[in-house]
C-alpha cells in the first residue's frame, strides 16, 4: 500500500492511504460539511491554495462526470477523506474519483480520522498543512523537515488572478447586457444568467471601471472567488465608480468587495464557512433558507453601521453578515451561492431580484428624462 502523511503546522500528524497525485502539496486546510457535491467542490476557484477535508466519510460513490464541473481547471490544492469510493454506481459517471485527481495532479489521503482533524481546524482556526509525497512501507520525510517546509511556505495572496479569466469573453443572448467580473467564476453563477436569456460579457478582475462602462452595461455581477478581498484593491476602486450608476450584485467575495467600496469592513473567520447546509435569515421577507457556502473572510457586522450599506441577511449559526444592500444606489449582496452548485436551492430567486432591479432602474432613468 502507498501512503502519506498530513502534518498541520500545529505538529499535528495524520498517516494514511495516498490517492490521487503523488506530489507533495502545501495550502490552507479547511473543511467541507456538504454530504454531497464533491466534483463541485473540487472545481469550485473559490478552494484555490487549500487543502479540503470532506466531513462526510465515504466520498465518490458517484463518481465523476463532465457536466457537473464548476470551472474546467481545478486549483484545489489537496483533498482529505475518511473513505474515498474504488467503485463508483451511477449512470453519469465518466470516471473514478482516484482517476480525476491523478488526471488534474490533486494529492488525496484516505483513511485518517477526519472528524478529530475538523475537530482541531474548529478549536484552532484553518491553518497551513503539508501533504507528503506518497511512499510505500512508510517511508516518509521525518516530521521535522516536513514542518520545516511548512514554516518556510507562505499561504498564497494572489489566488484571484490565478483563477480569473485573462481575457473578456462573451456568452450572447437576447436580455439585458450584464458585465460579468470574474473573480473566481463557478460556471453555476453563468448558467443562470443564461438561463434569463442576459448577454453577458465575462471581465477579468482588474478590467476598469472605464472599460466596463464602455459595454453599456445594464447590470454587473461580481462573482464569487478565493482569498481575502483585500488583495484585490484595483476591484475595490473599480466598484465604487460603477454603483452609482449602473445596478451591480455581488455574490461571496463579490458580496465583500462591494461591501468594502462602501466602506465597511471585513476580517478573517476562525474556521469559515463550508457546506450546503448554512441556515441565513432574511429580515425583509422574515423568512430563513437554507444556503451552500464557502468563505473564509466576512463583513464585520459594525463596519456598516456608518455606511449606505444596510443589513438585510445575517448567519443564524455565528450571526456573521450575510447580505446588504445600499440605501441610495441599485446595489445589493449575499455572502452565500444563490446559484447552488451544489447545495440548496432556496435562494435561486436572487437572480430573479436583480434582472428585476435592472428593469426598475431603467424605468426611474425615463421617468427622469
Amino acid at each position: 500500500m502507498v501512503n502519506r502523511l498530513l502534518v498541520l503546522e500545529d505538529g499535528t500528524v495524520f498517516e494514511g492511504q495516498a490517492f490521487g497525485s503523488t506530489e507533495e502539496s502545501i495550502g490552507e486546510v479547511v473543511f467541507n460539511t456538504g454530504m454531497t457535491g464533491y466534483q463541485e467542490t473540487l472545481s469550485d476557484p473559490s478552494y484555490c491554495g487549500q487543502i479540503v477535508t470532506m466531513t462526510y466519510p465515504l466520498i465518490g460513490n458517484y463518481g465523476i462526470n463532465k457536466d457537473d464541473f464548476e470551472t474546467i481547471n481545478p486549483s484545489i490544492f489537496g483533498f482529505v477523506v475518511k473513505e474515498f469510493c474504488e467503485t463508483p454506481s451511477n449512470f453519469r459517471s465518466d470516471e473514478g474519483l482516484d482517476q480525476f485527481l491523478k488526471a488534474n495532479n490533486i494529492p488525496g489521503i484516505a483513511g485518517i480520522d477526519t472528524r478529530k482533524l475538523t475537530k482541531i481546524l474548529r478549536k484552532y482556526g484553518t491553518m497551513k498543512g503539508i501533504l507528503s509525497k506518497a511512499k510505500e512501507n512508510g517511508e516518509y520525510e521525518e516530521k521535522e523537515f516536513l514542518l520545516a517546509k511548512l514554516e518556510s511556505k507562505e499561504l498564497l495572496t494572489d489566488q484571484v488572478a490565478r483563477v480569473s479569466t485573462m481575457k473578456p469573453y462573451v456568452a450572447p443572448g437576447r436580455g439585458y447586457r450584464v458585465v460579468l467580473v470574474d473573480f473566481g467564476m463557478k460556471h453555476g453563477i453563468l448558467r443562470e444568467l443564461t438561463k434569463r436569456s442576459c448577454h453577458v460579457t465575462v471581465v477579468p478582475y482588474n478590467y476598469s471601471a472605464e472599460n466596463i462602462l464602455r459595454l453599456k452595461p445594464d447590470g454587473i455581477m461580481l462573482t464569487n472567488g478565493p482569498g481575502n478581498p483585500k488583495n484585490v484593491p484595483e476591484a475595490i476602486e473599480m466598484i465604487k465608480k460603477v454603483i452609482p450608476t449602473v445596478p451591480t450584485f455581488g455574490i461571496c467575495l463579490g458580496h465583500q468587495l462591494l461591501s468594502l467600496a462602501c466602506g465597511a469592513d471585513t476580517g478573517r473567520l476562525k474556521f469559515g464557512h463550508r457546506g450546503s447546509n448554512h441556515p441565513v435569515y432574511d429580515y425583509e421577507t422574515k423568512r430563513t433558507y437554507l444556503t451552500s457556502q464557502n468563505h473564509g473572510y466576512a463583513v464585520t457586522e459594525d463596519s456598516i453601521k456608518n455606511t449606505e450599506l444596510e443589513l438585510t441577511q445575517i448567519a443564524l449559526n455565528d450571526k456573521t453578515v450575510e447580505g446588504v444592500k445600499h440605501s441610495k444606489y441599485p446595489a445589493f449582496s449575499v455572502q452565500y451561492h444563490p446559484e447552488a452548485s451544489p447545495g440548496p436551492d432556496d435562494t435561486n430567486y436572487l437572480f430573479d431580484q436583480f434582472i428585476a432591479t435592472i428593469k426598475a432602474f431603467q424605468a426611474s432613468l425615463k421617468e427622469e428624462a
